[in-house]
């Protein structure tokens, strides 16, 4: 049974044993001053210091919002060398801790993205945090400038302008020549748009800045030092923000990891693509291949690939699939061509969940059923027809919008364009994508081509108060890194070589499947609430290991759902009780679209 549905009253007892891991004995000081492992750590720089320290703590409004929460905007420096300039609007959302006398502080908490809502999971938090940290910490979410509630970045003037200039976007990845040519010229016009009517927002919107908003919020919400949860690409701003502030450090836990080296891009790797640095594609390949394997061992009976060698069988569906789309028609719904990028964007998008492995099953042996129409019954085939087609319309429905400007895609890339050194010029993608597919077979160029628009020649604004180092700063108190073995996004080896840069952290290691660890299993969820409420590390070389692992006892899809939900219906649901099953964190990661086969 998977840790969201069981109770998390024991998880992160100081000396427990989670699982299996065995946790250090606590060593901090009372929860009230965190920390009180000596060190002497790094300083803030002065520089940095003077940026965010003359800013006058802003006096929090905050109002009763969503029926449980509290919200507030506040603002802040556009760039922060003018603190009496220009301004941009930032929204936070609290839900403040059950237990008032006993409160240690507050809890930041980012999803990822770049560009994820941080009052979002703010609000979503009792659906997945445990019960202990919903006891003593305030939970914070910040809107990082640019996105969601805070004053939005927005590229193009207008709806219309916007959805012309994205007509080559709309797919997983460009495969044909057609589709490359149309990828590049909507990827220079966003480029372009962002580094001219986005401006000046697209020009401080680096996560440098992210890290000073959220330095004088931790001011504003009374917190001498930060205790703080970043998932996907908050991990980037954790790191950031421990290496801008190593002294303001109470405790940070990032939860896959970006190396943020490699995020940036140094030296002789500046003119590399960022996904050649950051391998993403690597850690989905691993997944992708280790699923096949165990599909193998658990034989037809669990894995309905595995009549044959499951490795054969995928990369057969996804050769057809490279000489052309293949039509699903199925009356009153129409037809539905999938293409080759449609079914390994469908794959990728499976490796985030746990469940993942059954539906890359569902999928490689319908669409198998499809290009081997003989090899199966009719009435087997007629089912592979109606699924897929069920998928694809799904997928076409949520891609049906217009009206109000969605800004999600310029979120990313103000942040991502501006943080970190892509190629000089969009047209060298195609070549570079393809050297990415040889490394890392089918999900090389998904990762590649996701950063198109920011290649030099189209995107030209920049942040000149952007930080690029150093990564390896002492903090206040220990960074706990928590590294999944088999994540589609954040590769595993990023964690190991994030740990290696700072002094003081100490890496988790997690045997589970999708992206993030938090909520997979007692054992990584214990030892980061442990680490949180008293200061516990965990063991060195600790090792977790998912409650879900593929083909083997299948939970319930409700027991490892993300608890991502739209705010209006988390407020309508009302605020979870003490007690209550836990869903995943609502994590947000950079995923390419995934094309027609949306899963579930």
């Amino acid at each position: 049974m998977p840790r969201t549905s069981r109770s998390l009253a024991a998880a992160g007892v100081a000396g427990l044993f989670l699982a299996g891991s065995v946790v250090a004995p606590a060593t901090a000081s009372p929860l009230s001053t965190g920390w009180g492992r000596p060190t002497t750590p790094d300083r803030t720089s002065p520089t940095e210091a003077k940026r965010v320290d003359r800013v006058p703590t802003p006096k929090l409004d905050w109002y009763a919002c969503y029926g449980y929460a509290e919200c507030a905007t506040v603002d802040l420096p556009l760039d922060y060398d003018q603190p009496k300039g220009a301004t941009t609007e930032v929204a936070l959302l609290r839900v403040k801790a059950r237990d008032q006398q006993a409160r240690i502080g507050s809890l930041f908490l980012n999803p990822g993205g770049p560009g994820g809502s941080g009052t979002d999971i703010a609000l979503a938090a009792p659906y997945f945090l445990s019960d202990e940290l919903l006891d003593r910490f305030d939970v914070v979410g910040i809107d990082p400038r640019g996105v969601a509630a805070s004053q939005n970045v927005k590229c193009f003037p207008s709806v219309k302008d916007q959805t012309r200039a994205y007509a080559g976007l709309n797919v997983a990845f460009p495969w044909t020549k057609a589709e490359e040519n149309a990828y590049i010229a909507s990827s220079q016009a966003v480029g372009k748009a962002c580094s001219t009517t986005g401006k000046p927002l697209t020009g401080a919107m680096s996560t440098a800045e992210v890290a000073r908003d959220m330095d004088v919020l931790r001011r504003a919400v009374g917190d001498k030092k930060l205790s703080y949860l970043g998932f996907s690409y908050g991990s980037a701003l954790g790191q950031y923000y421990a290496n801008m502030f190593p002294d303001r450090v109470r405790a940070v836990v990032v939860d896959g990891v970006l190396d943020p080296n490699a995020w940036v891009g140094q030296g002789k790797a500046r003119d590399q693509l960022q996904e050649t640095r950051l391998r993403s594609a690597d850690g989905a390949y691993k997944a992708l291949r280790e699923i096949l394997d165990r599909c193998e061992k658990a034989g037809a009976e669990k894995c309905s690939i595995a009549a044959g060698d499951p490795h054969v069988a995928y990369e057969k569906v996804a050769n057809r699939l490279r000489q052309g789309p293949v039509v699903i028609e199925v009356p009153d719904l129409g037809s539905f061509p999938v293409s080759y990028a449609d079914f390994v964007g469908a794959t990728l998008g499976a490796l985030y969940s746990p469940l993942g492995y059954a539906d890359i099953d569902a999928i490689t042996a319908e669409l198998l059923a499809v290009i081997e129409p003989a090899s199966v019954s009719s009435a087997r085939l007629a089912k592979a027809h109606k699924s897929l087609a069920a998928r694809a319309e799904k997928a076409r429905q949520q891609r049906r919008f217009d009206f109000p400007y969605d800004n999600g895609l310029e979120t990313v890339l103000a942040v991502d364009c501006t943080d970190g050194y892509h190629p000089k010029k969009v047209g060298d993608w195609p070549a570079l994508s393809a050297a990415e597919d040889k490394r890392a077979p089918y999900f090389g160029r998904a990762w590649a081509w996701f950063t198109a628009a920011c290649g030099r020649d189209a995107w030209t604004v920049r942040d000149e108060d952007a930080y690029t180092g150093p990564f390896d700063r002492k903090t206040a108190a220990p960074v706990l890194v928590v590294g999944n073995y088999w994540d589609p996004a954040t590769n595993y080896d990023a964690a190991v070589s994030s740990a290696k840069l700072l002094p003081n952290s100490r890496l988790l290691s997690s045997d589970n499947w999708g992206h993030t660890a938090y909520g997979t299993s007692e054992c990584a969820t214990g030892a980061i609430d442990a680490y949180l409420l008293r200061g516990t590390l965990p063991k060195t070389g600790t090792v977790c290991t998912g409650d879900v692992q593929p083909f083997e006892d299948l939970p319930t899809e409700s027991e490892v759902t993300r608890a991502a939900a739209p705010k209006s219906t988390l407020a309508r649901e009302g605020r979870p009780a003490r007690g209550e099953p836990k869903r995943l964190p609502p994590v947000v990661a950079p995923l390419p679209a995934v094309g027609t086969l949306t899963l579930r």
